[in-house]
């Protein structure tokens, strides 16, 4: 089995990696085969079948040559007497840099006391991804390929963990994957967790969902050669991709939204239409609402606002004279890859060039909407430090919706959702926050405390008179936007003047007056975290 595991990867990544990145990965085999010798799953197998098929998962992904080492490697610094310095000695510092930051995901609960998950059985996990991506982001993707492959044999566990392990699965590690874009792989994990955490459901969706599409496949047909003729028709450069069939936890999901009627699921079956450029995607558009009737509310144009994890793409659900109501998702061949591939497949010309740049102090500060990640970081060297850190909102910044606005000049910036024109002020630059006086959003005149939405164009207009006062601090949402509140008010007002409003916040939280009993038990725990990392 291990002979058979090495060379499907070595296969695998023949042709995708120049000689000398073939010949790291044949290095690191025999490293992981001997580091791992003797130790077994709990299939029976040996353990080193796991970071092979790991490593297989990283190649599929076309991650860089150093992720894909890295995923070999990622558990003898843990498990076995390979050190993080015979790596660096071997396989060079960037590799290094990536097997420890997966090796001391095992090493931060005890940094971890204070934290609260949204769900208990989640909490490590959580925080300890949180600490990762403030890392490096490929340390994310290593242990996105860890997960999936721990779910493909997740049979061999008993009942007990297999629930633990699913349930973690599709509450952060799903999540994780779609913040990246990773479309294809939260899809996959979402869809193996459901089908251990609900067996008798996810086998009664999966006989709906085929019925339902064996039921309309010759009306599919039918419209896949009447696009195709009309693009034909009119000269475009096309691929028209077979649809794809919705995963069964999506349709749970929609179901349990819509009182479990499958009539109201109009996107069980999608048809992608693939073109050269993004001019001929609003073409494309235009040419299916000429022979088939729009249904109102159901296009969606997400190239030139597009979701908070980077996705674009144009939907559209139709109608067609035979009643057949079809969804079409049309997009360029870089924003396919994308949607399937998220950030592993813009890893060499986009994020990770910058976010590499960045954490070496190569530039000063990431583009906007990369922000998400520079947070994340500074949290992750916060709690690294023992300090505490406000998880809801980190968990607010990682999991939920974000929205996308834009400045006169067409910049692009990333902010939670119910973030403030006052928000974006400060996102923008610290003294134009300062001096804010009032907002245009899309051309109408707004106050500083307005909610911004997805697809707003933001103007803040200012004045040399005007600066904040404690009242601001309400008109915010961003952690960031508050901290400069606070900087710039006036000695006067500055919190250790106790002014009335914060203990009206105060009120708010009724636990807050354990401050200092907390306190304490947070300096308390040296001697129990050297006991926990031995």
């Amino acid at each position: 089995m291990t002979a058979t595991s090495k060379a499907n990867l070595l296969d695998a990544a023949d042709g995708k990696y120049p000689k000398s990145g073939i010949r790291a990965i044949e290095r690191a085999l025999t490293l992981a085969e001997k580091a791992h010798a003797g130790q077994f799953r709990a299939s029976g197998e040996p353990y080193v079948t796991h970071p092979f098929a790991v490593a297989k998962l990283l190649v599929d992904w076309r991650m860089d040559i150093g992720t894909v080492v890295a995923g070999l490697l990622h558990d003898v610094a843990e498990d076995t007497d390979v050190t993080i310095d015979i790596i660096q000695e071997q396989f060079g510092s960037d590799v290094a840099f990536l097997v420890d930051g997966v090796t001391k995901l095992s090493g931060v609960r005890s940094h971890m006391r204070h934290i609260e998950s949204y769900l208990p059985q989640t909490r490590d996990n959580l925080t300890k991804l949180l600490i990762a991506l403030g890392q490096d982001i490929r340390v994310v993707i290593i242990k996105l390929a860890d997960r999936v492959h721990n779910l493909e044999t997740l049979d061999a566990l008993s009942p007990e963990k297999q629930q633990k392990i699913a349930s973690e699965s599709l509450n952060v590690f799903a999540p994780l994957a779609d913040r990246i874009n990773m479309g294809r792989v939260r899809v996959q994990i979402e869809e193996m967790s459901f089908a251990y955490l609900e067996p008798e459901r996810y086998k009664e969706l999966t006989e709906l969902s085929h019925r339902e599409v064996m039921k309309s496949k010759s009306n599919i047909d039918r419209i896949k050669r009447e696009v195709a003729e009309l693009l034909d028709k009119e000269k475009i450069e096309y691929e028209l991709v077979d649809g794809r069939v919705k995963s069964i936890y999506s349709l749970h999901k929609k179901l349990n939204k819509h009182n479990q009627n499958m009539d109201e699921i109009f996107d069980l079956l999608a048809l992608r239409v693939i073109v050269p450029d993004q001019t001929t995607c609003y073409l494309a558009l235009g040419l299916i609402h000429s022979i088939y009737h729009p249904m109102v509310g159901r296009i969606k144009d997400y190239i030139s606002v597009p979701k908070q994890n980077g996705y674009q793409s144009l939907h559209t659900t139709v109608i067609t004279p035979y009643e057949q109501i079809a969804e079409f998702q049309i997009r360029t061949a870089e924003m396919h890859e994308y949607a399937e591939h998220g950030l592993a497949a813009s890893f060499h010309y986009n994020e990770q060039k910058l976010t590499d740049a960045y954490r070496q102090g190569k530039i000063a500060a990431l583009p906007a909407n990369l922000h998400w990640i520079r947070d994340l970081q500074k949290a992750a060297a916060a709690l690294r430090e023992g300090k505490k850190v406000d998880t809801n909102k980190l968990k607010v910044n990682t999991f939920n919706e974000r929205i996308f606005v834009y400045s006169p000049k067409g910049d692009i910036y990333d902010l939670p959702r119910g973030a403030t024109a006052l928000d974006f002020a400060y996102r923008v630059h610290s003294e134009i926050g300062r001096r804010a006086y009032a907002a245009k959003v899309s051309g109408r005149v707004a106050k500083l405390g307005d909610e911004l939405h997805s697809g707003d164009i933001v103007e803040v207009i200012t004045r040399k008179s005007t600066g904040p006062n404690f009242d601001w601090l309400l008109k915010v949402a961003t952690g960031h936007a508050k901290a400069k509140i606070r900087q710039q008010l006036p000695k006067s007002q500055r919190p250790s003047a106790k002014p009335k409003q914060p203990k009206a916040e105060k009120s708010d939280k009724p636990t807050k007056p354990d401050k200092k009993p907390e306190k304490k038990t947070d300096k308390k725990p040296p001697k129990n975290r050297k006991q926990i990392d031995k």
